[in-house]
């Protein structure tokens, strides 16, 4: 496959990470109520995210509210706030340097660098992915962690949410798309040159030679005491023209 190619799609992944992390960092689906032991008949569930926290009904209504005091919050919650805020300006950067690196677009034609400005580009996605995972990663494991502890109430026990199934996807497709951005570069500086180089001391002249002159002049012609005949003239005018020698084609 073409390095063309190879950008294509590393950059198609990497639009759908960047997407996809916009989608894990606005949505309020992180956290979900579990429903087990006395939750089990209830007709209120909670959803809890990065940014508000909403209550949804039996009848289908949905109530958010976003959180009043910034200070307030957790540290994890603050950390992954700023993680998620910082993954998606990493894509938006890798999605523009890329567009302008890779090689079916026209910026940059002229120049060397066009190939490692689509690696940086690439590099922006991997930072992207990695800065999204880590808060998914985290507030993933400590779901987990409260919803297996049995000294907590089933009321403060919750459920992993969609967002972080997008998170966890997003990161990995960003990982992907990062990746085979850098593996392009990379194999557009260390490629061969599609043609060869000919060496100008190994080259030898082609010469062309006249094999009338060179036969006459491996065999020279024996005096024959009898005259020529008619017959004679004959066969050399058919076997001569133009001063090549017509047998030696034969």
């Amino acid at each position: 496959m073409s390095s063309t190619g190879l950008e294509l799609i590393g950059f198609t992944l990497g639009m759908l990470g960047f997407l996809g992390t916009l989608v894990a960092t606005i949505l309020p689906n992180w956290r979900t109520t579990a429903y087990t032991g006395s939750n089990i008949i209830t007709f209120v569930g909670y959803l809890k995210g990065l940014w508000m926290e909403c209550a949804y009904h039996s009848t289908g209504t949905i109530q958010c509210e976003t959180y009043n005091s910034l200070l307030a919050l957790p540290s994890d919650l603050q950390a992954a706030r700023a993680m998620t805020v910082i993954s998606v300006v990493l894509s938006s950067l890798g999605c523009v340097i890329s567009c302008v690196g890779m090689k079916c677009t026209t910026c940059m034609l002229e120049s060397s660098a066009k190939s490692k400005v689509a690696g940086a580009g690439g590099c922006c996605f991997l930072a992207a992915g990695f800065m999204c995972l880590i808060p998914v990663s985290w507030t993933t494991n400590e779901v987990i962690s409260v919803f297996y502890d049995p000294n907590l109430s089933h009321s403060y026990k919750y459920e992993i949410g969609e967002s972080l199934y997008v998170g966890m996807v997003s990161a990995l497709l960003s990982f992907l798309g990062g990746g085979i951005l850098c593996a392009s570069c990379c194999g557009q500086e260390g490629g061969l040159h599609p043609y060869p180089i000919s060496n100008p001391q190994h080259s030898q002249q082609m010469t062309f030679r006249n094999p009338a002159a060179h036969n006459s002049n491996n065999h020279p012609q024996s005096k024959d005491p009898r005259p020529p005949g008619p017959s004679s003239s004959s066969r050399t005018q058919r076997t001569n023209f133009n001063g090549y020698n017509l047998n030696g084609y034969v």
